[in-house]
Parts: C-alpha cells; sequence; structure tokens
C-alpha cells in the first residue's frame, strides 16, 4: 500500500472518537479507500470485519434487516467472515456502503451499542441515490479522500525530503536554481501525466511504461461512465464529464452547457449536474461576483468551470479520441514540447492541490472599462482577512495584465498576488512567482 496522508485522520478519529462515532470516508472511486481502510484496520486493531456490500452474501445482507438483538447480530457476523471480535478492539468496515442503505442506517444503533469501532466506504456516484427512504445517522463523521496529491507521488517513489525542503524554500523566497527548477518540473510533469489514481502509479512503477499507464487511467474512466450511466441511462451526465477539457480549452466564463448538450441550459440539468458533483469526480469553481474575505458569500450557483478531480485523467480524456496514448505523447508532454495547450492542465492541476489543501475553488472574471474587455482571475483564496488571486501561467509569465488590474482595483482587500509558472521561485514588483509543484505548500 503507497503511504498516504489521510491515515493520520483516521488515527486522530479513533484516539478521539472513541467509539461515539463511525467514519464515512468520501470520495471519487478508485482513489484508494477501501485499501486504505483495510490497512488501517491491520495495523490498528486487534482483529476486524470487512464486509464488501458490492459481493457480500445475500445472508450477510439481510442481518442488517433486523437488529433487535445485536449479541445474534454480532454471532453470526463473526461466523460469517470466520473472525472473533474484540470489544473496544475490533473493527467492521462497511465497504461500498452504498449497496446497502439499510448498512448505513444501522450505524445509529451499532455506534450506541459501543462494543466495536465502524468505518464506511463508498462510491458518493449513488450513495446519495440510495439514502431517501433511511435515516442518515448523526452519529456519521464524514472524511473527504482525494487521488494522492504531489507529496505522496514522491513518497511512492521512495522520496521524502524534497517537499519539507522545499517549504524552507517558500519561507526564505529564495531561487532553487535553474537545475533544480528543472529537475522538479519534470518530476512534477511525471505527476501531472500520471495523476494521483494509485492503480496508474503502481503501474508505472511495474512496467515504466507510459502507455499501460494511459490504459489503466482510460478503464477508470470508462468505470465512471458506466456509473454515470446508472444514474442516467440518456448519457448526459457521462457527456458533461467528458466534455470538461474542451470547455477549459475554449477559456469561457463558465461552463457552456449549451456547447455540449445544444438543446439543454444549465436550469434543465440541475439534478445531473449535482450528481456529477457530488461523485466527486470533477471539482467545481464558481465565478465570485464579489471577491472579498467572505469567498462564500458572493458566488454564483450557475456560474462555474469544471475540473477534472484527476488531472492525469483530464489529459487521458484531452486524447479520447484516439484508441489509446502513445508514449510518444506523453514523452512530449513530459518534455513540454507537444503544440497542445498544456495552460488548462496546469490550471487543473492547481484547481486539484488547493482541493487537497482544503480550499474551496472560486474564480472572478470582470470587465475593464478603460481597456473595453473582460479579465479574469483564475483562483482566489482568503488568507486571514484578505484575499489572495492566483494566476497561472504555462509561458510568458511576466505579464499578467488580469492580475494587476485586479489588484488594484481590489487593493484594500489583497493580501498577496501570486503567479504559478514554470520558471524559478522568485518575489519582485510585489509579485509572488510561484513554480507550479510549490503550489502544494500554499
Amino acid at each position: 500500500m503507497f503511504r498516504r496522508k489521510i491515515y493520520r485522520s483516521l488515527q486522530d478519529w479513533k484516539n478521539e472518537s472513541k467509539g461515539k462515532t463511525a467514519l464515512l470516508i468520501e470520495g471519487a472511486r478508485r482513489i484508494g479507500k477501501s485499501t486504505v481502510a483495510e490497512e488501517f484496520a491491520k495495523r490498528e486493531y486487534k482483529s476486524y470485519i470487512l464486509i464488501d456490500f458490492a459481493f457480500a452474501s445475500r445472508a450477510v445482507q439481510d442481518l442488517f434487516l433486523d437488529l433487535s438483538d445485536l449479541g445474534y447480530f454480532f454471532m453470526q457476523l463473526q461466523l460469517a467472515y470466520g473472525v472473533q471480535l474484540h470489544e473496544r478492539d475490533s473493527l467492521i468496515i462497511f465497504d461500498e456502503v452504498q449497496f446497502n442503505p439499510r448498512a448505513r442506517q444501522a450505524v445509529k444503533r451499532l455506534v450506541a451499542d459501543g462494543r466495536y469501532d465502524y468505518l464506511e466506504t463508498g462510491s458518493l456516484i449513488s450513495i446519495h441515490k440510495n439514502v431517501k427512504d433511511i435515516l442518515i445517522p448523526s452519529e456519521e463523521r464524514k472524511l473527504q479522500m482525494h487521488p494522492m496529491d504531489f507529496e505522496e507521488f514522491l513518497w511512492a517513489l521512495g522520496d521524502e525530503a524534497t517537499v519539507p525542503l522545499l517549504g524552507q524554500f517558500l519561507e526564505s523566497k529564495k531561487p532553487l536554481g535553474q537545475e533544480l527548477n528543472r529537475k522538479l518540473l519534470r518530476s512534477f510533469r511525471l505527476y501531472m501525466l500520471l495523476g494521483g489514481m494509485p492503480q496508474a502509479i503502481a503501474e508505472y512503477l511495474e512496467s515504466n511504461n507510459l502507455e499501460r499507464v494511459d490504459r489503466v487511467k482510460r478503464d477508470i474512466i470508462s468505470l465512471y461512465e458506466e456509473d454515470f450511466y446508472k444514474i442516467d441511462i440518456k448519457g448526459r451526465i457521462s457527456a458533461l464529464f467528458d466534455a470538461i477539457p474542451n470547455e477549459l480549452n475554449k477559456h469561457s466564463k463558465s461552463y457552456q452547457i449549451s456547447s455540449v448538450l445544444p438543446d439543454k441550459r444549465k436550469a434543465d440539468l440541475s439534478e445531473e449536474l449535482a450528481e456529477l458533483i457530488a461523485s466527486k469526480t470533477v471539482l467545481p469553481s464558481y465565478n465570485l461576483s464579489d471577491p472579498n474575505v467572505g469567498l462564500s458569500a458572493s458566488w454564483r450557483s450557475d456560474n462555474f468551470r469544471l475540473y477534472c478531480a484527476d488531472t492525469g485523467l483530464l489529459i487521458s480524456l484531452m486524447f479520447k479520441d484516439k484508441g489509446f496514448t502513445e508514449n510518444i505523447i506523453y514523452q512530449r508532454l513530459l518534455t513540454d514540447h507537444l503544440p497542445a495547450n498544456l495552460g488548462v492542465v496546469y490550471e487543473n492541476v492547481l484547481a486539484q492541490m488547493l482541493v487537497v489543501k482544503g480550499y474551496k475553488l472560486y474564480y472572478h472574471t470582470y470587465y475593464d472599462a478603460e481597456r473595453k474587455r473582460n479579465f479574469e482571475i483564475d483562483f482566489i483564496i482568503a488568507k486571514g482577512t484578505k484575499i489572495i488571486p492566483i494566476e497561472v501561467k504555462s509561458s510568458n509569465y511576466r505579464t499578467h495584465t488580469s492580475l494587476d488590474r485586479f489588484c488594484e482595483k481590489y487593493s484594500g482587500r489583497v493580501a498577496q498576488k501570486i503567479v504559478i509558472h514554470t520558471k524559478d521561485l522568485g518575489f519582485f514588483d510585489g509579485t509572488l512567482y510561484l513554480p507550479i509543484y510549490l503550489s502544494i505548500l500554499l
């Protein structure tokens, strides 16, 4: 198993909760929820039972229909799995819990009983569809899980020193030097190409073949699309997902539903959009009408952009018209020599890293009357009582008119302006120039 940051959060939950809450790990499929849950169980408890509701027998599924006698329930469960449970030292995992909503409802009773700890995992693609007739337990705490971030990727490569050392450079705002910057940028581009899906990274480490990695990513995309069709047989959710690279390349003010589904508007697909966002396969970024420290007070739900939750999947989507993405394309992307719009790739990976750090995604578009044109700020985050506007540049990083005009307009609100680029770390003329790999430390 790859080392994951969420493991520490699981330990914190166990130590703080002491059996008073269950924990639901939320996130898209194939990001490693089940793997980390079972590894946690093996290391932290004397024994555990993992119930995979996607494959559990009918006899096990039916146990959750009647919990009037918990002693009988636990006895049957232990016999079914051949595992002895130990009071206050055993964990029961409800894996793929969306396939048995009654088990999720049972958490209230089981937690109140207090004998064991309970961990749930499930795909949010369908988990919301299956809870309309059950009582969601208030004893259920939620924890968001994401694809592997850049630091976790480096850990998988055996590098645990780079990110802590980068923190020292960022604090000093001193350049790293061209050679080190090129080396780190190449590592980061490799991370972008592979993405943060554990299966994709494992395939790369095993085969060192980017073509085979691409097939793994395409399998995951196909899995997502199959799930989308389960809740929308007309294929509209799948179409919205597949169109993300094209929509980002247009640099429109917001995601244009009508360009994907010509006879539809956003209002017509509110339910489908909600399901797509709830699946955690995409990252929504909302347009701010009034960028201020209370960012959540001025965003518009009907004016948004969509990013892929995993940039590696985005790149495979970009070349979906081909049967597979050849190694030569990956090599050119890796060296930044492919004549494609890499700007949206960097924008997507920044969105991914900001979400991992706990930020919600917001952007801002505005009209400059003096220049008679529209400008935009790619991302805006809050820091204390101020805001930080961020512009992503894959080239020509010294020119950032949108950012400069924005900071003039809202000078009293801005704490720092940041340009994310592919050059070395620098700070001059009041602007922090941050190489893309350092954005993990924002």
